[in-house]
């Protein structure tokens, strides 16, 4: 027996209006006024040294002379044709975060299509009801839909990793629409809708290599196999849907290896990359897959893992055995990943998010009000923390908050921000009013056990990025460093080496304008220096980097960074 029973009052779909300005209220808090940090910094050097370079830095992706090709070039170009479209009114850094927007929005609209078509299927509809009044298959799908993307945007490893310009975003909003083909595919199989998957595949190996899309592949077939829906033209599409992924990924292979930009080719290093991102699988990666999957994920694992407690008895239903493919497959990708980093965990998002949503009307009334109770307490609280803190760091009341407040930014005077505390206060005050709803109406919709914590989340997401944005800057930014180095920089200085990683010479190259050694190398005059405080011995410094007959122009670092610093030499001979 099925194990849903709902009324059609339980399926209302969530206002357009509604689910849109709670998208929008979660990504772009956190794209407007912040700096480039060092998170993602690298990835805006690149979009930014495409957009005012030539084809040669488009063919060959670079942070101003450091070789940066082994991911792939997808997202960057995104980035870099936002950056050629809106840089003149937004300014660079806001324009190439215009390609952040749509990612997400790709990701969740994915997302929500696929819960709607796979909602609406007849294995997948709530009991019917003894006298009627059970939900019609559309309206069913509609809330399905609107719950997984609640759930999307309440899971708390999407809300800084979705917000940061990087490949693995790109990445994971491609795979919510890899599975949306996939769902359409195993719905109607036929040679369009392969083609269509093939679209999705070669969008991803060209964000972040071949591996993905390959697994992808193999647990679409998995799938169809279980199902007992495989035949010989699922073959044939599978065959026509990887010819159309490798024909995508030739765009810029082809072109980058014959053209050899910069005198170079990025296809060795890129195949190189790729083959360094399997291996066997550790027990530390084991442990760091649960250690860090418990929170990236949360809370879309518990309501996932209760889909599939729920609908055990229910054998060979898509809308269970297809995420479930999907998310086994991709688990054991990040498993024989050898260098695994948060920005992985991205792809395995949607198919969980997917799975939760179908949880969700199967879980007792009593389990789904104590998730509203904790939201409200726990994100209530929260909330009024950070306010707290806020005012502590303007007023210095209380003392001992103050001090936690401003002691890892030494150095920076807090200011009022008008705009910025505005929208904070119209934001909580609208908490307030949903918590008020929420607990007067006593609703019965399925998507309000999510609709809470999701927007408790967006609540403090905005709040830190409206009333602590400024600190975090001050913390996390390069934009001080570049521009006390640019000052100290002689006016004839054309060349500069350096050591520097991707992310501090994006900064510096956007921030200071600072003439960095071409791709290729060669030497120059200047040298700058990236080292630690605690390394002080200048003969181990000349010996690794080649500064002896060197003399030093300019020292520093960032106020709130007690490691880091920087150094400029100028050869003398």
């Amino acid at each position: 027996m099925k194990p849903v029973r709902l009324p059609a009052a339980a399926t209302l779909a969530l206002p357009r209006w509604a689910l849109l300005a709670l998208g929008m209220l979660y990504i772009l808090p956190g794209l407007i006024g912040r700096d480039p940090w060092k998170e993602d910094a690298g990835s805006f050097g690149i979009m930014w040294t495409m957009a005012h370079g030539g084809l040669d830095d488009w063919l060959y992706p670079n942070i101003a002379g450091l070789a940066a090709s082994e991911e792939g070039p997808l997202a960057f170009w995104l980035g870099a044709i936002c950056i050629k479209l809106f840089g003149w009114i937004l300014g660079d850094v806001l324009a190439a975060r215009v390609s952040t927007i749509g990612i997400f929005v790709t990701g969740a609209m994915s997302l929500w299509y696929t819960a709607f078509h796979l909602g609406r299927r007849a294995e997948a509809q709530p009991l019917r009801l003894a006298f009627g009044g059970q939900p019609e298959p559309d309206d069913y799908g509609r809330t399905l839909g609107d719950t997984a993307v609640l759930i999307y945007l309440g899971c708390l490893g999407l809300l800084v990793q979705s917000h940061l310009t990087l490949a693995a975003t790109l990445q994971g909003a491609l795979l919510a629409y890899s599975l949306y083909r996939a769902v359409r595919y195993v719905e109607t199989a036929s040679v369009r809708n392969a083609v269509l998957v093939g679209l999705s595949l070669g969008g991803l190996a060209l964000t972040r290599g071949v591996l993905a899309p390959a697994v992808l592949v193999l647990a679409l077939y998995a799938c169809t196999r279980y199902l007992k829906l495989a035949t010989t033209d699922t073959l044939r599409h599978l065959a026509v849907a990887t010819g159309v992924g490798f024909l995508i990924t030739l765009v810029w292979l082809l072109p980058a290896g014959l053209l050899r930009p910069h005198g170079l080719s990025p296809v060795g290093p890129w195949l190189d990359w790729n083959a360094g991102q399997v291996g066997l699988p550790t027990l530390a990666s084991l442990k760091n897959f649960f250690r860090t999957g418990v929170w990236f994920f949360w809370p879309a694992w518990p309501f996932a893992a209760w889909a599939i407690w729920a609908w055990r008895r229910q054998q060979h239903l898509l809308h269970i055995v297809m995420p479930v493919m999907f998310f086994i497959a991709l688990t054991l990708l990040l498993l024989c990943d050898p260098a695994l980093e948060n920005a992985d965990f991205l792809k395995m998002l949607a198919p969980l998010a997917l799975m939760a949503a179908f949880g969700l009307p199967t879980m007792k009334r009593g389990a789904i009000n104590a998730i509203d109770w904790f939201s409200v307490m726990v994100l209530t609280i929260l909330g009024a923390l950070v306010w707290l803190f806020w005012i502590a760091k303007l007023t210095g009341w209380p003392a001992q908050l103050a001090k936690n407040a401003l002691k890892l930014v030494p150095g920076f005077k807090p200011e009022v921000g008008v705009l910025a505390f505005l929208v904070a206060a119209a934001t909580s005050i609208g908490w307030i009013m949903l918590v008020h709803w929420r607990l007067s109406r006593q609703p019965s919709v399925l998507w309000r056990a999510v609709v809470l914590s999701s927007s408790g989340l967006i609540l403090l997401w905005v709040l830190l990025m409206t009333l602590f944005l400024p600190d975090l800057n001050y913390s996390k930014s390069y934009a001080g460093v570049a521009q006390q180095l640019a000052a100290r920089l002689p006016h004839d200085a054309d060349c500069i080496e350096t050591n520097v990683g991707p992310a501090q010479r994006a900064s510096l190259a956007y921030f200071g304008r600072l003439p960095f050694a071409p791709l290729g190398g060669g030497e120059c005059r200047y040298l700058l220096i990236q080292d630690s405080l605690k390394s002080r011995d200048d003969r181990d410094l000349a010996r690794r980097y080649g500064v002896r007959g060197s003399s030093a122009l300019w020292e520093g670092r960032r106020a709130a960074d007690r490691d880091e610093r920087f150094r400029l030499f100028r050869r003398t001979r």
